[in-house]
């Protein structure tokens, strides 16, 4: 990924949100691939003209194939500030999601579901309640829109467990476009899935204001996210 890509979506003296596409990594892993928070320091030192280091803070992370809003915290009192919201839980996130078959409910406003994680398979199960290391996991969804291939929802977190949106929808029969290692019939172009972090809102920790940002779809990648553009 080059710097004349990098998709600023929001930008203050204490954090940066950018449009994180498919195959972007947001932490280093065994690839050894450039992460984006060294393309965004690289970035913010070129454009800045800054003769030392750039902080950045990884504030939360998106999963290697999936798009959309991701905060970095440019500086330290933003990175504990912001670390504060998401622990608190008074960051909103909204998910948009292309899924091969609708689900059998239009809407749910409370989808509740047992994972537990396999470390070794990098990959989560819906367990009983009562199951080992067992997570509850909640999320609420309701379809936007239906297309001739794809069915795309609008998902809510209220957990934020590993994989939690690819889980729990494979659960219920409406596996991810793309998605094989939860039941999707064939790869996306690049690694890709139909999951995009649509949009990010919370209330500012440090200026007080309200923000709320909102991540274009990744249109480049190939026409599957059309049905979201049409009327």
């Amino acid at each position: 990924m080059s710097v004349m890509k990098l998709e600023i979506l929001y930008e203050d003296n204490h954090i940066i949100a950018v449009n994180k596409k498919p195959g972007d990594i947001t932490q280093g892993d065994k690839t050894g691939d450039t992460t984006l928070p060294d393309i965004i320091m690289d970035f913010i030192k070129k454009r800045d003209n800054k003769p030392g280091n750039v902080f950045l803070g990884v504030i939360h992370r998106l999963d290697r194939p999936t798009s959309g809003v991701v905060l970095f915290a440019k500086t330290s009192k933003g990175l504990s500030r912001f670390n504060q919201l998401f622990r608190e839980d008074k960051v909103s996130k909204v998910y948009h999601a292309l899924v091969e078959q609708p689900p059998v409910q239009e809407e749910n406003p409370k989808l509740v579901h047992y994972l537990k994680k396999n470390e070794e398979q990098n990959k989560s199960y819906v367990v009983s309640k009562n199951s080992p290391g067992a997570r509850e996991a909640v999320l609420a969804y309701r379809t936007l829109k239906q297309g001739t291939h794809f069915t795309l929802l609008e998902v809510k977190l209220f957990t934020g467990r590993h994989h939690q949106i690819r889980c729990q929808l494979s659960s219920i029969g409406s596996s991810i476009r793309g998605d094989l290692k939860y039941g999707a019939k064939r790869s996306g172009p690049k690694g890709s899935i139909g999951l995009h972090a649509r949009t990010i809102s919370f209330t500012h920790p440090i200026s007080g204001k309200e923000v709320a940002i909102t991540a274009p779809y990744p249109l480049d990648i190939d026409g599957a996210w059309k049905v979201a553009n049409e009327k």
